[in-house]
Formats: C-alpha cells, structure tokens, sequence
C-alpha cells in the first residue's frame, strides 16, 4: 500500500470513530523516520485511546501492521507507528502543548536570524 493509500486509510479509521481536527502533514525529505504524520485530536482518554485502536484495527484488516504504538496506557497521546504514516491521537490540551503542527511546518533556517 502506498503513502497516499495508508494516510487516506487512516484518516478514514479516524473519522470513523469522530476523531476532531484531523490534519495531515508531508514531512518527505525532513526526516527519515516517515512520509506522513497525521494529527486528531480526542474528546477523552478512552476516545484518544479508541481513535487509536481503530487505527490498528483497520490497518491490520489492509494487511499493514503497525511497527509499535505507545501511549494507550495513559491516552493523553497515543502513537501509532505505520512506518511511512505516523499517526498522533492527543487530548486536546495536550495536542495544544506539543503543538506537533507548528513544529513540523518549520523548514530549515526558519529560526535564524537574519544577518544586519
């Protein structure tokens, strides 16, 4: 399954359970680790960890086995690792913390300073 097919894949899993600002991110050539993060946000833990579990249920159904998954313990943030789609379900003010958009939105030499 290709990039576009699992990124579609997974935000249907996570619409699916009513998963909230779901955003997806092209971090191709910023990093070695994925292609694709995808970002939702949950209304509690038991949601967040719910958005996740469905996540992995649906790729398992894809034949795509997640690589690992953290955080379901405490389902403030769970993560669920795709290989090239990585996927962040967060409590909302936990999301708002990490702020995961704004940091993989940055390019190269975006925080420096110009020279007078």
């Amino acid at each position: 399954m290709n990039t576009q097919a699992l990124t579609q894949l997974v935000v249907d899993a996570l619409e699916d359970m009513k998963g909230n600002d779901i955003v997806t991110i092209d971090v191709t050539g910023q990093t070695s680790v994925t292609d694709m993060l995808v970002v939702a946000s949950g209304t509690s833990n038991r949601h967040v960890r719910s958005l996740a579990e469905n996540v992995i249920e649906k790729a398992k159904d894809a034949d795509q086995r997640p690589l690992g998954s953290e955080g379901q313990d405490s389902g403030e943030w769970v993560l669920v690792d795709l290989g090239v789609v990585v996927v962040h379900c967060f409590l909302p003010e936990t999301r708002e913390f990490y702020d995961l958009e704004s940091l993989w939105d940055r390019r190269p030499g975006d925080d420096v300073a110009a020279e007078d």
